[in-house]
């Protein structure tokens, strides 16, 4: 077979072929009327079904001909082969006319939302339809306003039980407060047990107003945000396709937390390590996004090994270097749509791209600086808005296309096991990849389940754990450019692991049978992923082995279990004369990496200094993902950490240390110029690699400092003293 043929595989489920007014369509079995006709651009008015929500088919004002004795609610009929279906004709029409009629006779007009932002759902149809006063006796419903809440109003009179709140409570916030309630004219919507807004479970979180197609729900008061900039006329906002089915009455009141930014050509957006809440659409213009940060290791390096042995940290390439690297990338992940080449970490952004979405829903640190290379226009928008923005299909449909167009090539190629992938078999991949998003918490494939797809994580951090008799383990953190799921499918066993959403996470989904494609495609991807799966396999089995007799209970209860590589101090030999912490600033340019308190157990001392954890949480929210660890579970920072300091929060045992370096960088306002700055790296401790032992341990006159294995210490330890008991 040539190397570069592209397999061929049964084809999945054929498309369903209908005519949709006259217009012959084909869409994939399974595919509602509804989605079919918006997909070729032929319109359907409905009320009870968003785009971002699963069809109830509750208001029936979508319904269309499709020859048969009554008519079919398009939200909720799916496309058959050789169906005919009629959506503007004029029976059809009038039958809409007819429904909407009869749901105004129950809706007071205007209502609460029509005279705030003139955008009530219902009264628009009206509008459109041309009706007046209603031929139907107007009742109102007997429970009328609730004014309980301090965040939102209910005006039951304007309900019109099409259901979007109840499933934007349960299915979109799994709140769980929203039902419905009675029977007939009693019918309406209740919160927990029929109780008063005010007096439930309520949260305010608004999602159900911002579902709400009428004024039955509306806000209490204006949101009121810190930006600062232009605020955005509503109407225009809804103009835009991102804003396509967004609530107007949600934009209206949130109109200062979305604010018009312009930028002059070379004027800096935004800046690496800086941290925000915001996220930025580009409407025109184009921008640069790159590293100022230099890519360089923080190198120690000294002369002759003594007592007074100095060593001098240095920022050096990776080439100068010589490091051992057990992977290299070709891509540097951020935080947009585009990931930036590791020899010239520049790329450009254009209209309708969005950067900034992890900073904004999860607060990291930004990824990198953002530069106009022309004159532009972005709207700059808070958590609230972007949150709304990803669950309307329309936006999400062109992220989606934005992604597998500029971004999937380089993401792939940006994980180093995927490297021999070729361009013929990525574009294959573009029509078969998913993305995938994940709230904090839920769980994206669980231990025991049977393997059906293969993950990449392209936002945020997924938890792997693993279920053991006394409690869950900790296996790792992926972030951006990581991948899960490979293991079930190389042993032909159910998943060995539990992958958690830690944050907000987006991930690229491939389909079992294209990775298995993949496999059978490229022979090096299946070595490597193999051999990388037999090394965690042993590892786990080894960590099992080593604390199979140690109290458990004792290990975690003092975090020892997750390091593997721990300093000790003897307390009956340790005189406190703190010879290892000087050592160990002496030997880094006066940074010490060891603090001479910290945990005890039994006579030692566990003092703070890198543990290389084995569930490392340093590795939480690195926004370039520039601190990983090896197969050998040993913890390193790569050379294009952009200084931000997550890292050094996130340890929970104060082992990570900022080290300034004086750089020249690019002058801004003089093309072709440096000036003199100070960039900060991470550092750890790195057991004075390169030396026979640590400075720390060197330095000790009394033989009380040690560097061990804690399972294997500690364990051993254990078990003596359970031996002089006996």
């Amino acid at each position: 077979m040539p190397p570069d043929a592209i397999v061929e595989r049964p084809a999945r489920p054929n498309n369903v072929q209908l005519t949709i007014d006259g217009t012959p369509v084909s869409v994939p079995q399974g595919t509602t009327i509804f989605d079919a006709a918006r997909a070729h651009g032929i319109s359907i008015p409905t009320l009870c079904h968003q785009q971002n929500e699963n069809p109830v088919g509750v208001c029936r004002v979508c319904v269309v001909d499709v020859g048969q004795r009554v008519y079919a609610a398009s939200c909720v009929r799916q496309a058959e082969p050789g169906m005919t279906v009629k959506t503007n004709t004029e029976p059809v029409v009038g039958v809409r006319k007819t429904l909407v009629e009869l749901l105004m006779s129950d809706h007071p007009s205007p209502c609460a939302r029509q005279q705030h932002s003139g955008d009530c759902e219902l009264e628009r149809l009206a509008a459109q339809a041309g009706l007046g006063q209603s031929r139907f006796p107007t009742r109102t419903t007997p429970r009328g306003h609730d004014d309980s809440s301090l965040a939102i109003q209910v005006d039951h009179e304007s309900c019109i039980l099409c259901d979007r709140c109840i499933r934007g409570c349960d299915d979109i916030r799994n709140n769980w407060v929203l039902a419905r309630r009675g029977k007939g004219y009693q019918a309406g919507i209740a919160f927990d047990n029929n109780l008063p807004m005010g007096e439930s479970s309520c949260v305010s979180c608004g999602e159900c107003m911002v579902s709400c197609p009428t004024g039955a729900l509306t806000n209490r008061g204006v949101v009121k945000s810190h930006l600062e900039g232009d605020t955005v006329d509503p109407t225009f906002l809804t103009g835009l396709p991102v804003f396509e089915n967004v609530s107007g009455t949600f934009l209206g009141l949130n109109r200062n937390a979305i604010v018009e930014r312009r930028f002059k050509a070379g004027e800096i957006i935004c800046r690496e390590g800086e941290f925000g809440a915001t996220a930025f659409y580009i409407v025109d213009g184009m921008a640069e996004v790159y590293l100022a940060s230099p890519i360089a290791h923080v190198k120690t390096e000294g002369g002759a090994r003594g007592f007074l042995s100095k060593l001098t940290s240095l920022l050096t390439s990776r080439d100068e270097d010589g490091r051992n690297e057990e992977s290299t990338r070709s891509y540097i992940p951020i935080d947009a749509s585009v990931d930036l080449p590791y020899r010239s970490p520049i790329a450009e952004l254009g209209p309708g791209e969005l950067f900034g979405e992890m900073t904004c829903m999860s607060y990291y640190p930004r990824s990198a600086t953002v530069r106009a290379k022309t004159d532009c226009t972005m709207l700059e928008m808070l958590r609230n808005v972007l949150d709304i923005m990803q669950r309307n299909k329309t936006f999400r449909e062109q992220l989606d296309r934005t992604y597998k167009k500029r971004a999937l090539d380089s993401h792939l190629r940006s994980v180093p096991v995927l490297a021999p992938l070729t361009a013929d078999f990525i574009d294959h991949l573009r029509e078969h990849v998913e993305l995938l998003r994940f709230q904090p918490g839920q769980v994206i494939c669980s231990q025991g389940e049977v393997a059906d797809s293969f993950y990449l994580v392209r936002l945020g951090f997924v938890k792997v754990s693993q279920h053991r008799p006394g409690g869950d383990i900790v296996q790792a953190y992926l972030a951006r450019g990581s991948y899960f799921g490979e293991m079930a499918f190389l042993t032909g066993t159910p998943r060995m692991a539990t992958c958690t959403a830690l944050d907000h996470v987006e991930v690229v989904r491939i389909p079992g049978d294209d990775f298995q494609l993949m496999l059978d495609r490229f022979p090096d991807i299946r070595r490597k992923l193999e051999t990388e799966s037999a090394e965690h396999v042993e590892q786990n089995r080894q960590r099992d082995a080593q604390v199979a007799d140690v109290s458990m209970d004792q290990f975690l209860s003092q975090g020892l279990m997750e390091a593997q590589s721990l300093l000790i101090l003897d307390l009956d030999r340790c005189t406190r004369c703190d010879q290892c912490v000087r050592a160990c600033a002496d030997a880094h340019d006066g940074v010490s990496r060891l603090i001479r308190e910290g945990l005890r157990f039994d006579r030692y001392l566990v003092a703070t200094s890198c543990r290389q954890c084995r569930d490392p949480l340093c590795m939480v929210g690195c926004p370039v993902g520039s601190i990983r660890r090896r197969n050998s579970l040993e913890v390193i920072i790569e050379d294009w950490c952009i200084g931000c300091g997550q890292c050094a929060n996130n340890c929970p045992y104060g082992n990570i240390n900022m080290h300034p370096f004086p750089v020249e960088i690019d002058d801004l306002l003089h093309p072709g110029r440096t000036v003199a700055s100070v960039k900060v790296k991470a550092t750890s401790c790195d057991l004075c690699l390169g030396h026979a032992e640590p400075s720390c341990v060197y330095a000790c006159p009394h033989d009380a400092a040690h560097r061990v294995n804690p399972p294997e210490f500690f364990g051993g330890l254990l078990k003596r003293q359970k031996i002089a008991k006996q």
